[in-house]
Parts: structure tokens; C-alpha cells; sequence
């Protein structure tokens, strides 16, 4: 009796002590030891940004009274100044301070170009580039690669090729303080899930993918270049707070399900726009029967439903992938403060969805865009239906949303299986691991044997066709053929610059099942592959360990720290990749008057047909030479074609940018009129520097997608919206455009369009816009950058 009364006094003096220690801050994480934020980053610590959320959330909760979302926690927890600033779910501009910034190599160069215009010797928060996106993957024998192919020819070449953009990027990553992770590293974010992601952390991110580390809990968000340079140079980053939509999930994935095909049906329900303005916080019993990584495929190809980023709570699972990542400190640490990372009980949602994993199938979504869901059951009878190639071309696995060990191993075990019946694959089989570390691990664990054995290429440690940097050769362009891939987005010409391509997306193991079958209407669960004796083989359900059990082998070291400030940073004046940058001139505090139409878009218009990646990503960092791609994928509704429109000085029809340098040159402003969901898909800012580097002055669209608004804010353009879409139809693409209101351009009022006919007739309509008082500093000094050295004088 006694020695339980002493218990209970031990008990309620520990409840007395953890009551003071939240009342005075910090109860879940004091006296815990430090965990880094990194391996490579010793001097950076989570228990200081756990304790500023904690701080921010004790404001956050006595003013709004209320549960809060995991989302919200982690958002809110990242306030610049929680006690003053506004609150409002899909109303309010939120002041933000994230934990660190990533950039990929494609994005990176322009991103460090305005850092260094900004004149400011060192990154404020941790930042990194990440070489991945100018390897250029082949699967045939190439005369530039000395008749080779595959990961080491393409990575020996792409060092020999980029040299310069590789040597800038190190140099300047020296010079500011940037970590820089050498070409052959990885895919940006495998290397961010396996060093820098945390629980509860916020990041942002120069590439549309960046949610992928949602998958350990984190809120990653994809900005374009000017915006990592606010967070670069320690200004508070600027968003607006996001609706939260729930995904409730139940059940146990089984059989042939997988994670892609969690978010491929969420695609399907939401539709490419339908996450617009929101995160998306999955949630329910369903979350402990996923792996860590295949939250992170779930979270990173919810980009394609425009969300602002997805999330998912911390849990075992991510606990166990950070203690297999050599993280055991930032694992404990995380489960001590585990209440700050899940949603209070009660937590509203916008909106909520729910799927039950124990009924989900796989799904097989395309051709030509992400969000065009076919549950495998339906997939034959669609294809025939619709008329598409039904012999798969080629099969591609790996990309920044499937690459982890997981994902190869399940892959593995179908190709396996194939192997032992004596079958190979009948269509080019190629394979991107997604960091050195996975190459590396899969390679010891006979994983790379297998997948060659089959008939399958594995390709650097890179992007590679995800983004369009495939040499493909086997299939000529204008050919109608079907391609299956894991990666995210299937846009017509996307991975191989060729139109006629239909791209479907789904799981790693079931692209491996349609690469050795050759068939698009192969249904592995219940079809059968014939062996090489002439019998009949039923391919079992994909089998694989979530995390290696002889843990991961780092394979080569390819990090460098920075140096220091002694380093020298040149760009060569007559460099064809490289181009120091110049400020865009001012608002000249006059309205727009008398603007062409330089072309009326037609349809779905992503960045990747506002500036094209594939060989196009070799100019990334040279404004000039990369605005010649400026609009040349867009479909123009004047005449249908694609890369053509009338210079309506010379009265002839030429390239998109063509006409646009001949308006620039003669002085005479030009706007672009678009539809809906403008600008959908990659980050890219060029797709926003482009146009006014080369003269535009305003973008009007039907609705626009997140990033692309913004970023074509931060360049001193005008992106607006008709506030009647019908009002798209009124204007023709011969008309001269004025736009009214700007000199008393304020956040909430709209400005009014004016537009003029060949004939001379005129019309006049609403158009709306979402810029706040910042944003509109920004038009008038001419972008975003201006307006921070003009803030620093």
C-alpha cells in the first residue's frame, strides 16, 4: 500500500511538473538532447524550431479558440508574428518563416542569379542545390556517349556538357553558404526525405514536387526561384492560408494496391485544379498501414491536383524511417513532441474524402493528363473505347515519387518472377534510382542484377524522362504509342518531346508487369503470361520490405559544404547557359493602353508549354536564350495551330516568341489571354520571366494555377482573372487591349478592361485580381526583387 501510494505521488508530481513545464513552454521537448537538423549540419537544431512552434501555437490557439489541423500546426507554428497577424483559411496573406530552402539544378541557376542581384553575402536559413535535372537519359546506344547508354554514359556526358552551370552553381553554393549535392546525388527529393525532412518543419522548394516530404510529416512547398530568395535573404515568405481537404483513410492496401494509388484515385475525385489553394491532410487508421516513403509518393504527386502541398501526421512509420536514415535523435525527438504533430481532436476540414484502402485497386491514370483515373478493371475497355494504343512502347520506373527501396523491391519481385518463368520484357525497360544511396543499396542487394536481367536500363541517379530529358530513339516523333510510367505527370510530350506519346501513370510494380507483358490491356491479377516451356503463369502480387534489412548503404559521397566567402563566382559575358541578370524597369504609373494580343491561348496551357523543359533546360540560366521557347507549346484559338500567330505589325505569321521580340523592339506592349487553370504543373518561373523579359504586361486567364499567379507577381506582371469566364469569348485575338484602374490599384478592387476591335467597336468588362498591398509594391517597382533592394537602401 504504501509503495503505491509513493507511485501515485511520483505520478501526480510528474503530471504537476509537465503541467508547469507547458504552462511556462516547451513541456514535450525539455531536456531532450539536441537533434540536428542534418548530418551536414551540426549547428542546426529541430529542438529550436519545435520550441518557436510551440511558442507561435500557444498565440495561435488563444486567439482562435479552436481545434487545429495538422496543417494548420505546422503553418501556423511558422508565423512571422502569430499575435498580429491575420487568419483567415483561404482569405488571408500569411507571413511565414520556413526552416530551409532546396533547389534543383534547372531552377537553381536563376534562383542563385536573383540571390546574387539581391547583393547579400550568405543564405539566412539552410538552402541546398540538388544536380538532377540535366542528366539526360538513354536507353540505346548513342554516338555522343561512344555508342554507350545508360546511367554511367549519360552521367559522363551530362559532367562534360554542363560543366559550366555544374561549376556556378558549386561556386556560388561555396561563396553563400549553400550546400551543394553533385550531379549523380539523386533525385532533389530523395535526398531531402533521407537527410533533411523532419516532422513539423516547413520548407519551401524551387520545384513543384517539393510536397514529396510530406510523406515524414513536413509542410514542403513548391515556389518559384524570387520566392526562395525572400526566404534566402531571412524576409518572411509570403502565403496565402490554405484551405485544409481531409483524406480520410481506412483499411489495408492488399494485392496489387499500392500508395500511387492512393493519389491517383484522390487525382481522379479532385481533378488537376480541385486542391487549388489547400493542403491536403490525410488522416484516419488507414495511415499506419503506409510506409513512410509511400506517404511521400502520395504527397508528391499531389501536385497534380494543384494543391498547395499534402501532408501526413507522425507516426511509426516515420519514425522508423528516420531512425533507418541515421536520425535516431530527430525520431525520439519527434515522438516527445508527437502532440503538435496530428490534428486536435475535433479539427474541421473544408472538405473531407474518404477511401478505403482494404477496396482500392490500382489505378492507371492518362493518357495526357494526371487526373483521368482508370481503375485497372476498366482500363482495357477504356482503351479500346477511346482508341488508344494498345502495345506499350516502353515501361519507366523510378522519378522523385517512386524511387525509394520500397518501390524497387516490390518492382523486383515482378521481374523476378518473369526471370524464373524464363520472360523478359518485351518493350524498353528503364530504371532511375533515386539517389546514390538507393543505387547503392539496391546494387548490394542483387536488385540491379535482376532488373538488367529482365531487359531493363538502369539510368543515373537523376530525373531524367520524369521531366522530358530522354534521348529516346526507337520511336519517331508524330508516332501514336503508349508508354507506362511511375512518375507524376503524363502532358502531352512531357517525357519524350513527342505529342503523339500517351503517357499513363501507376505504380512501379505495375509498370514492370506492363514492360514484360507489352500489352495495355494486361491485367496482372487475372491474365496470364506465357514461359518459356509454353505454360501458362499467373504473376503473383508484388511483395517487398519497406526498409532494407541490412540497412542502407550510403554508396559514394557526393555533398559539398560550403567553403566560404573567398570563393569567386564568374559568369562569362558571352556564355551561352549563363546570364548575370538586369532589373526590369519600373511601373511607369500609367495604365496599360492599346496592348496587342500576342496570343489567345486555347485550352489546357501548363508551364511546360509556356517554356518547355527537355533540351530547353540547358538555358535555365540565361534569360535571353530561353525566352526563344517563350508560348511555343500553346494552342492558339485564332487559327489552332500551335507556335504560330500573327505579328500584327507586319500583318505575317511567325513564332510566338518571334512576334513577341518584334512588339518589344517597335515599343509596343503586349498581353497574353488565357484559360482555365493557366500555367498548371512545373514551378518553372521562367514560364513567368519569359513574358516579361520579353515585353508582356499583363496575363489574363480564365483561372490560374498557384505558383504560376505568383510567380508571375513576383516578375511585375499582371496576372487577372475575367470575372465573368464567358467574358474570355469577347475577346479577339486581333483586338488592342487597355487596361483600367491602375492608378488607384489597390488589394480587393478590381480593374476594368477595355478592349478595341479591328473594326473599331469597342467592349468593356471586370476583371479581378488577388493582389495584396505587398504584391502591389512589387508591380510598382517592377518585381519582387526591386522592390527588396529598394527595401534595403
Amino acid at each position: 500500500m504504501q509503495a503505491s501510494r509513493q507511485g501515485l505521488a511520483q505520478a501526480r508530481g510528474r503530471l504537476l511538473r509537465s503541467k508547469a513545464l507547458s504552462e511556462a513552454g516547451y513541456a514535450s521537448i525539455a531536456g531532450l538532447d539536441k537533434a540536428p537538423m542534418s548530418r551536414i549540419e551540426p549547428d542546426q537544431f529541430i529542438n529550436d524550431r519545435y520550441q518557436a512552434i510551440e511558442d507561435r501555437l500557444k498565440v495561435v490557439r488563444r486567439r482562435l479558440n479552436r481545434p487545429l489541423t495538422y496543417a494548420e500546426k505546422v503553418v501556423y507554428g511558422h508565423l512571422d508574428d502569430p499575435e498580429h497577424q491575420d487568419i483567415q483559411r483561404g482569405v488571408s496573406y500569411l507571413n511565414l518563416r520556413p526552416d530551409r530552402v532546396a533547389m534543383q539544378d534547372a531552377t537553381a541557376q536563376m534562383a542563385v542569379l536573383q540571390f546574387i542581384a539581391s547583393g547579400l553575402p550568405q543564405t539566412a536559413v539552410p538552402s541546398t542545390i540538388h544536380c538532377d535535372h540535366l542528366i539526360e537519359g538513354t536507353t540505346a546506344p548513342q554516338a555522343d556517349r561512344n555508342n554507350s547508354y545508360g546511367g554511367k554514359a549519360d552521367l559522363d556526358l551530362a559532367n562534360k556538357v554542363n560543366k559550366e552551370v555544374y561549376d556556378f552553381l558549386s561556386s556560388a553554393g561555396s561563396k553563400y553558404g549553400i550546400g551543394f549535392w553533385k550531379p549523380g546525388s539523386g533525385i532533389i527529393h530523395q535526398i531531402v526525405l533521407e537527410n533533411y525532412a523532419f516532422p513539423g518543419g516547413m520548407m519551401i522548394g524551387t520545384d513543384s514536387h517539393t510536397p514529396n516530404a510530406g510523406g515524414l510529416g513536413m509542410c514542403a512547398i513548391g515556389v518559384g526561384g524570387a520566392d526562395a530568395v525572400d526566404v534566402m535573404a531571412g524576409m518572411p515568405w509570403e502565403l496565402k492560408a490554405p484551405k485544409v481537404i481531409g483524406v480520410k483513410l481506412t483499411g489495408k492496401l492488399s494485392a496489387w494496391a499500392s500508395p500511387k494509388d492512393v493519389i491517383c484515385k484522390v487525382a481522379g475525385i479532385l481533378t488537376v485544379k480541385g486542391g487549388t489553394g489547400a493542403i491536403v491532410e490525410y488522416f484516419g487508421p488507414g495511415l499506419d498501414n503506409i510506409s513512410c516513403t509511400g506517404m511521400g509518393t502520395i504527397c508528391n504527386m499531389g501536385a497534380e491536383i494543384g494543391a498547395t502541398t499534402s501532408m501526413f501526421p507522425f507516426n511509426k512509420r516515420m519514425y522508423d524511417y528516420l531512425v533507418a536514415t541515421n536520425r535516431e535523435p530527430a525520431a525520439k525527438l519527434a515522438e516527445a513532441f508527437s502532440e503538435n504533430l496530428r490534428a486536435d481532436e475535433g479539427a474541421q476540414y473544408d472538405q473531407v474524402i474518404e477511401i478505403n484502402l482494404s477496396e482500392l485497386e490500382p489505378q492507371v491514370n492518362g493518357p495526357f493528363t494526371p487526373d483521368l483515373a482508370n481503375p485497372l478493371s476498366k482500363l482495357a475497355e477504356n482503351a479500346r473505347r477511346e482508341g488508344w494504343p494498345l502495345q506499350v512502347s516502353a515501361g519507366l520506373i523510378g522519378s522523385c515519387t517512386n524511387s525509394s527501396y520500397e518501390d524497387m523491391m516490390r518492382a523486383a519481385s515482378i521481374a523476378k518472377q518473369a526471370l524464373a518463368a524464363g520472360i523478359k520484357a518485351k518493350v524498353p525497360f528503364a530504371i532511375s534510382p533515386g539517389s546514390e544511396q538507393i543505387r547503392a543499396t539496391i546494387e548490394r542487394d542483387g536488385l540491379i542484377e535482376i532488373f538488367e536481367k529482365v531487359g531493363g536500363t538502369v539510368l543515373a541517379n537523376a530525373c531524367g524522362p520524369c521531366i522530358g530529358q530522354w534521348k529516346r530513339t526507337e520511336v519517331e516523333k508524330g508516332v501514336k504509342n503508349s508508354i507506362v510510367t511511375s512518375f507524376n505527370r503524363n502532358f502531352a510530350a512531357r517525357n519524350d518531346a513527342n505529342p503523339a506519346t500517351h503517357a499513363f501513370v501507376t505504380s512501379p510494380e505495375m509498370v514492370t508487369a506492363f514492360a514484360i507483358a507489352g500489352d495495355l490491356t494486361f491485367n496482372p491479377e487475372k491474365d496470364t503470361l506465357v514461359g518459356a516451356d509454353g505454360k501458362e503463369i499467373l504473376l503473383q502480387p508484388p511483395s517487398g520490405d519497406e526498409l532494407p534489412a541490412r540497412g542502407f548503404d550510403p554508396g559514394m559521397e557526393t555533398y559539398q559544404a560550403p567553403a566560404g566567402a573567398k570563393i569567386e563566382v564568374k559568369v562569362d559575358p558571352n556564355s551561352q547557359r549563363l546570364q548575370l541578370l538586369t532589373p526590369f524597369k519600373a511601373w511607369d504609373g500609367k495604365d496599360v493602353e492599346d496592348a496587342l494580343v500576342l496570343i489567345k491561348a486555347k485550352g489546357k496551357c501548363t508551364t511546360d508549354h509556356i517554356s518547355m523543359a527537355g533540351p530547353w533546360l540547358k538555358y535555365r540560366g540565361h534569360l535571353d536564350n530561353i525566352s526563344n521557347n517563350m508560348l511555343i507549346g500553346a494552342t492558339n484559338a485564332e487559327n489552332g495551330k500551335v507556335n504560330s500567330v500573327k505579328n500584327q505589325l507586319s500583318g505575317e505569321y511567325g513564332a510566338v516568341p518571334d512576334v513577341a521580340r518584334a512588339y518589344k523592339a517597335a515599343g509596343q506592349e503586349w498581353i497574353v489571354i488565357g484559360d482555365e487553370n493557366y500555367g498548371e504543373g512545373s514551378s518553372r518561373e521562367h514560364a513567368a520571366l519569359e513574358p516579361r523579359h520579353l515585353g508582356a504586361r499583363a496575363v489574363i486567364v480564365k483561372s490560374f494555377a498557384r505558383i504560376h499567379e505568383t510567380n508571375l507577381k513576383k516578375q511585375g506582371l499582371l496576372p487577372l482573372t475575367f470575372a465573368d469566364p464567358a467574358d474570355y469569348d469577347k475577346v479577339g485575338p486581333f483586338d488592342r487591349i487597355s487596361i483600367k484602374g491602375l492608378d488607384t490599384f489597390a488589394p480587393g478592387k478590381p480593374l476594368q478592361l477595355v478592349g478595341k476591335r479591328p473594326d473599331g467597336s469597342t467592349y468593356e468588362f471586370q476583371l479581378n485580381h488577388t493582389f495584396n498591398a505587398n504584391q502591389i509594391n512589387w508591380f510598382k517597382h517592377g518585381s519582387a526583387l526591386n522592390a527588396m533592394a529598394a527595401g534595403r537602401k
